[in-house]
């Protein structure tokens, strides 16, 4: 199967069956992800992720069960790309290798549940394109989005808040366009 980032022209590629498919992604590694990577999850990893989904009995537990896999994805992705020291937010403001921004962020959390929902993973939610709140002028911010399948409520996923492999935010759309409950704000 073959899931596209039609944003930033990624693909994630899935080989075989959702227990023990390696899986590579072409992630973003920097600012405004103008530079990315290929990475692989073997399967042991692989399997890491389908563990925290398989089991989910309702939206919520799905919610938070995508909170622990990307934060998983996350620390593998991480540590083959150079990403593993990205900071919360734009601390470091993109001078550091491996410092992403919520454009790259997005795209590469998009990417995450591009895979696993074309694994067959996601039973109460969906993938969606992400989404962007502008405040003023030049303050600006994108997070990936979920939508829940009986409902159509959408929900951010957002990964810039926290440093690489802290679980995302999760949270209603609605929410994270008035910035309710982001931490440090």
């Amino acid at each position: 199967m073959l899931a596209a980032c039609a944003a930033c022209g990624l693909t994630a590629v899935l080989a075989g069956n959702t227990a023990a498919a390696p899986l590579v992604l072409d992630i973003c590694v920097s600012y405004h992800c103008a530079a990315h990577r290929a990475v692989t999850i073997d399967a042991a990893q692989w399997n890491a992720v389908v563990a925290l989904l398989r089991t989910s009995s309702s939206a919520e537990e799905e919610r938070r069960g995508i909170a622990q896999a990307i934060a998983h994805m996350e620390r593998v992705v991480g540590a083959q790309a150079g990403t593993s020291g990205d900071l919360p937010r734009n601390e470091g403001d993109g001078a550091a290798p491996g410092q992403l921004d919520c454009i790259a962020e997005s795209l590469n959390t998009t990417t995450y549940l591009r895979a696993v929902e074309d694994a067959g993973l996601l039973r109460w939610h969906k993938a969606a394109e992400p989404a962007k709140r502008q405040r003023w002028v030049f303050s600006f911010h994108r997070t990936a989005v979920i939508r829940e399948i009986a409902t159509d409520q959408p929900y951010a996923v957002d990964s810039w808040y926290l440093g690489n492999g802290a679980e995302p935010l999760v949270q209603p759309l609605d929410d994270w366009y008035r910035a309710i409950g982001a931490p440090g704000d």
